[in-house]
């Protein structure tokens, strides 16, 4: 059967997507949409295993600020963008190129369930581990990432059902939200999430909510 897929978030709509299909057309037709797929599979793996080199413990953005070089936020930042770009046309160019099949869908949303998991262990480096106010512990930890992962399982379980998959607004925002962290970690500090924000809240207590909303 045809993929079927309905995205309503205005950012995606208005945003977004006019940048995808700018990017779609400089991509060569004899290139596989499985392969762009992979290709940004493996820049957040990447991105992952870097920033778990340098900060294993989750420690670098509070009890051991500066393990981290300025270059990986910003790296991450850059591989978190074209990963996400990749994974926003391999979709398009399969239809492009007149190459979309089921087992091409599988792959891209089988490689998307492992993603959502990196994409949340990443970004936890940015709020750190049990630092007082502005950290989160373990358990947190746990329970935002398997918040994340219910939503994204319910997303194709309505797909399964309905046969027309509903983006959620989460996955655009939080990804805009991954690269403005990493880029604002690498460009100020780690010091930037330290200080409070409004009303006692800090900068992590809302990208939390629109990471995992």
């Amino acid at each position: 059967s045809q993929y079927s897929a309905v995205d309503t978030n205005p950012l995606s709509v208005y945003i977004m997507q006019p940048i995808w299909n700018k990017i779609i057309k400089i991509v060569p037709l004899w290139i596989a949409p499985n392969l762009l797929t992979f290709s940004g599979f493996i820049m957040i793996l990447f991105n992952y295993f870097l920033i778990s080199f340098y900060d294993w413990d989750y420690t670098a953005s509070g009890t051991s600020p500066g393990l981290v070089p300025t270059w990986v936020w910003l790296f991450s930042a850059f591989t978190t963008f074209c990963a996400y770009a990749l994974d926003s046309i391999d979709g398009k160019h399969a239809r492009r190129t007149q190459s979309s099949t089921p087992l091409g869908e599988l792959f891209d949303h089988g490689l998307d369930s492992w993603a959502t998991s990196i994409f949340v262990l990443s970004f936890f480096s940015v709020c750190s581990r049990d630092n007082g106010k502005t950290g989160v512990s373990v358990y947190t930890m746990y329970i935002y990432l398997s918040i994340v992962l219910f939503n994204f399982m319910c997303s194709h379980w309505e797909k399964y059902n309905t046969g027309v998959l509903f983006l959620p607004w989460g996955y655009d925002i939080s990804q805009v939200v991954l690269i403005a962290a990493y880029l604002l970690t690498g460009t100020v500090g780690v010091e930037v999430w330290q200080k409070p924000l409004l009303f006692g809240y800090y900068i992590t207590d809302v990208l939390v909510i629109l990471l995992i909303g």
